[in-house]
């Protein structure tokens, strides 16, 4: 009697083959020619934290210095408030605007922009609301205001038609409005 005998070959899993074409892939990819890459260590917590007070201990001030050639803060300190602002009063009531703010102030009207002992101070709007009969407002443009446009004429002829201390405003609030810069036109005489 023959026997036949069986070999059986091993199972290969779907998972072998997997792993052998990705082995083959990886391979191949390692054989082009590619950028080196410096791997690094990881910063520690001690480096990040001296890096930090370094940076934290230089004075910006002390380099703006240098290149300024003085002190930044000493020479742009502001000035007080009441120095810089026009004070109108009236009816024990007082409010700050800027300096040229007020474009006209009638001479009947003169005594209101001091200041009167144990007034109260209160803001624009207040003051305004409670004092529209005798104030204008004008409402002016971000140029006119700097002085590079001029307000119009329409608004000017009103303005001193009006018997009313008049004060310039930006979207609701006082504003300065500096004098027009007069613009030279070059007019060129062709021969």
């Amino acid at each position: 009697m023959n026997r036949i005998t069986t070999i059986h070959a091993p199972r290969i899993s779907i998972k072998f083959i997997a792993l052998l074409g990705l082995n083959v892939l990886a391979v191949d990819l390692h054989s082009q020619p590619e950028k080196k890459q410096i791997m690094h260590d990881s910063v520690t917590h001690e480096q990040l934290s001296a890096a930090l007070r370094g940076s934290v201990q230089k004075d910006p001030m002390k380099s703006l210095k240098t290149e300024m050639g003085a002190d930044p803060s000493v020479v742009n300190r502001p000035q007080d408030l009441i120095s810089q602002s026009d004070v109108v009063c009236f009816g024990g009531y007082a409010t700050l605007v800027p300096k040229r703010a007020i474009l006209q102030i009638p001479k009947n009207l003169k005594d209101r922009i001091h200041i009167q002992p144990g007034v109260q101070i209160q803001s624009w709007s207040d003051f305004y609301a409670a004092n529209r009969g005798w104030i204008t407002a004008v409402e002016v443009s971000r140029v006119q205001a700097e002085g590079t446009k001029p307000i119009s004429q329409d608004t000017h002829k009103q303005m001193v038609k009006s018997g009313n201390l008049i004060v310039a405003t930006y979207q609701g609030g006082p504003i300065s409005v500096l004098p027009l810069k007069h613009t030279e036109v070059s007019n060129k005489t062709q021969p």
